[in-house]
């Protein structure tokens, strides 16, 4: 039987197919090649008419970031709703540079957003670090996102870090800088001279320091037409509060002053002058200029300068802060009893004087671990107080104390700024495996910001406005009553209770001050038990013995 060939059924013509089967799609590889092999075949088919090429694919990276802002108009670094903040200007730069997607804006928790540090209003920085899971790629991540800034806030740069980092949390500590005018370390200087008594009761005056820069204490009745209210400065003069180097450095608004009120004038400005002069250390250069008629200095300047004896009762002062402390005096909304009032000073010094717009100012470093709000402002508060004599230098110590509370003066926000952040323990751990985080690089580039923004707002502030100089006004024993509650006294002894008469071991130390009366009997008086806002005292008499 002869084979037969299968007979194939043949379509009618009008039922053949007029185009050839789909190819099949190529599978995706994760290899470099064959990703750009399959690239290169969309492209062909893109430009065949086929499918439309597609954008290439980024990673998030881990990244730390740093940079530098001048905060001036801000309210601060953390980001609050409906305030205007750096945190808030940094987040939309970073999704208009396509660092954050469209779902994940306003969202940080969702690309593990930290920052190293938080800084008040008006507080500027030049070593800010935040990190968070950004879309650094491609290159040109730096420039996209200071294109989106405004001029006052630039990145430095970023590094590559490790998926577990936090900029807040691998922070091992913080340098702040304050720059305070030297006139403020002068008790001479910006006396709280601004009020006297007339018939119409208590008034504002000016103070001859300011004066000749054009900012003045608010004017009161005074400020009106001359109706010679006021009486000469003979019988003001008790009512006047005067500086603590006993000169009265103010002037009276009204221009009919009598004759006997400028005499008086130029004689308490000699008084002050010739006491300035001698706090002065031997060597010093005189900052004197003509005297004014009335016995005013040009430009508020008085004979004092930062020597070697002014330097070293600064630090001095300043190394009480130096050291692990209770700051809960030093800051708000948090008692004593928390654990975070506990911080750690490592060092806190006054060492470099700079001239800002022809005034000199005193850097006041301090590095510590971490810092509570108002803290440092505080800090510095306190200790131009005591170098302005109007506290005891034990009164740091006492502010210590867990249960003692006083109000402390708080120094202007505009002095103030971060100079860096440290990781230490960061890079040590990871220094084989990924970039070192830190300023080494960014040292030019945060110098010319800082000259440029920082220290250039900082002398034009003090220059226009006496920012400084009119905060030195109200620091006063009247409107901090507490600055006087440890005032040290000259006949303080110690006294040591016992409990028993066998008993020798000493139970408790405390410093008291003796009062002789009448009868023969002495009273002691403790004076460091406190209990709420107000000191109480303890008596007890005892029999005198000699």
């Amino acid at each position: 039987m002869e084979n037969q060939e299968p007979e194939i059924e043949k379509l009618p013509p009008d039922e053949v197919p007029d185009r050839e089967p789909d190819q099949k799609k190529l599978k995706i590889s994760t290899t470099g090649e064959e990703t750009d092999s399959s690239a290169a075949a969309a492209a062909a088919a893109g430009g065949s008419g086929g499918a439309e090429r597609r954008p290439p694919k980024y990673r998030r990276r881990k990244v730390a970031i740093v940079f530098a802002f001048c905060g001036v108009g801000y309210q601060g670094m953390q980001k609050n709703p409906g305030a205007k903040t750096i945190e808030g200007e940094l987040e939309e730069a970073l999704f208009h540079a396509g660092a954050v997607p469209e779902a994940d804006r306003n969202k940080p928790r969702q690309y593990e957003w930290a920052r190293s540090a938080r800084t008040d209003k008006g507080v500027s920085a030049v070593g800010q670090v935040v990190s968070g899971r950004f879309y650094v790629d491609p290159p040109g991540f730096v420039e996209r996102l200071n294109s989106n800034l405004p001029d006052q806030i630039r990145v430095f740069g970023y590094k590559r870090v490790a998926p577990s980092f936090s900029s807040k949390k691998f922070c091992d500590r913080r340098r702040y800088v304050y720059l305070i005018p030297v006139f403020a370390l002068d008790p001479c200087s910006h006396g709280e001279a601004e009020m006297v008594r007339t018939d119409s009761g208590y008034e504002y005056v000016e103070c001859v320091e300011c004066s000749e820069k054009g900012y003045k204490i608010p004017l009161g009745v005074m400020g009106k037409d001359a109706s010679d209210d006021t009486k000469p400065l003979e019988e003001l003069q008790p009512d006047i509060s005067s500086s603590n180097c006993d000169a009265v450095k103010c002037e009276a608004l009204s221009s009919n002053a009598p004759n006997g009120g400028e005499n008086n004038i130029n004689s308490e400005n000699s008084a002050s002058i010739s006491k300035t002069e001698d706090m002065q250390d031997e060597g010093c250069e005189s900052n004197f200029d003509t005297l004014a008629n009335k016995g005013e200095l040009d430009n508020g300047e008085s004979k004092f300068c930062y020597g070697e004896k002014e330097k070293e009762r600064f630090n001095r002062i300043l190394g009480y802060y130096v050291g692990s402390h209770n700051f809960h005096n030093f800051t708000t909304r948090t008692k004593a009893a928390d654990p975070a009032a506990n911080r750690y000073i490592i060092s806190f010094n006054a060492n470099t004087v700079i001239n800002l717009d022809g005034k000199d100012f005193v850097k006041c470093e301090v590095v510590g671990q971490s810092f509570m709000l108002h803290q440092i402002r505080k800090m510095i508060g306190l200790a131009v107080a005591v170098m302005r004599n109007y506290a005891p230098e034990s009164l740091i110590q006492t502010a210590f104390k867990k249960d003692v509370r006083i109000v402390v003066p708080m120094a202007p926000e505009v002095g103030l700024y971060l100079d860096e952040c440290f990781f230490t323990s960061y890079n040590k751990r990871f220094k084989g495996s990924h970039e070192e985080v830190s300023m080494e690089e960014y040292k030019e580039v945060a110098e010319a910001f800082k000259w440029k923004h920082v220290y250039s707002h900082i002398g034009s502030a003090e220059e226009k406005d006496g920012t400084v100089a009119i905060w030195l006004h109200s620091l006063n024993q009247r409107n901090y009553p507490d600055l006087r509650v440890a005032e040290h006294k000259p006949d303080e002894v110690i006294v040591y209770k016992k409990i028993g008469e066998a008993s020798d071991e000493k139970i408790l130390e405390e410093k008291v001050s003796v009062k002789e009366n009448t009868n023969g009997t002495g009273e002691l008086i403790v004076a460091d038990k406190v209990n709420g806002e107000t000191s109480v005292e303890l008596s007890v008499e005892e029999n005198a013995t000699g």
